[in-house]
C-alpha cells in the first residue's frame, strides 16, 4: 500500500490544482494549529492578559470549531467548494490582519467577536477541501490526495509555529507574525479563484485493492 500511496502523490502532483489544494491547506495549518493554537497564549500574555482567561479563550475558539466544522459541511453540499474556501480564507486574512489590536489586558466585545468567528472556521476549510479532492482526482484517489493534502496541513503548522517564535523572539512582538499568517491567507484565497479553470485529473485507479 506505501507504494500504491506514493503512485498517488506523483501522478496527483502533476496537475495544478493538487499544488492549489496543498499549499492552501498548508497556510491553513500555518494559521491555525502553528500560530493561534501554540501562539495564542503567550501573545495576550504580553498584552498583560492573565494565562487563565487566554487559555478559556482558546478553549471557547475549540467549541466553536465543532459547530463550523458540521455547519461547513452542509454549505458544502450547497455551495461551490473552492468558492466557500476562498472565503473563509479571506476573512480568515481579515481577522488575523486586526488581531494584534483588539488584545489587551481585559476581554472586550470585539475580541468575543472574533473567538467566535476563529472558532468557526478553524477547521470549516476541511469539508470543501475533502469535496475538491474528489472532484478532481475521483472518489478512489480522493482519500490518499487528502491524506497528502493534510500531511502539508502539518508541516505548515510546523513552519507557522517555528516562525511565529523567532519573530517574537527578535522583534518583541507578534505583530509581524499576524501580518504574515494574514497575506497567506488573502494569497491562499486568491489561489482557489484559479481552481474552475484547472483540468481534472480523474483517471484510472493506482490504488491497489487491499486483500480480503
Amino acid at each position: 500500500m506505501a507504494a500504491a500511496t506514493l503512485r498517488v502523490l506523483f501522478s496527483s502532483a502533476r496537475y495544478p490544482a493538487f499544488w492549489v489544494l496543498a499549499m492552501t491547506f498548508w497556510i491553513c495549518g500555518w494559521s491555525t494549529n502553528g500560530l493561534v493554537q501554540t501562539h495564542f497564549i503567550p501573545a495576550a500574555h504580553d498584552h498583560g492578559m492573565p494565562a487563565t482567561t487566554a487559555s478559556g479563550l482558546l478553549a471557547l475558539i475549540g467549541v466553536f470549531d465543532i459547530l463550523g466544522t458540521v455547519f461547513s459541511g452542509w454549505l458544502t453540499d450547497r455551495i461551490r467548494p473552492w468558492l466557500l474556501l476562498a472565503v473563509y480564507y479571506l476573512l480568515r486574512g481579515m481577522s488575523l490582519l486586526f488581531l494584534h489590536t483588539l488584545m489587551g489586558p481585559t476581554v472586550q466585545p470585539i475580541m468575543w467577536i472574533f473567538i467566535v468567528f476563529y472558532g468557526l472556521d478553524w477547521v470549516a476549510t476541511v469539508p470543501p477541501t475533502v469535496a475538491l479532492c474528489r472532484q478532481y482526482f475521483g472518489p478512489v484517489k480522493a482519500t490518499v490526495v487528502f491524506g497528502w493534502v493534510f500531511a502539508f496541513h502539518m508541516v505548515g503548522a510546523g513552519a507557522g509555529s517555528l516562525t511565529a517564535g523567532l519573530s517574537r523572539e527578535t522583534t518583541g512582538s507578534y505583530l509581524a507574525a499576524w501580518i504574515t499568517a494574514a497575506v497567506l491567507c488573502f494569497a491562499a484565497a486568491a489561489s482557489l479563484l484559479l481552481m474552475p479553470r484547472m483540468r481534472q485529473a480523474v483517471e484510472s485507479p493506482v490504488i491497489e485493492p487491499v486483500p480480503s
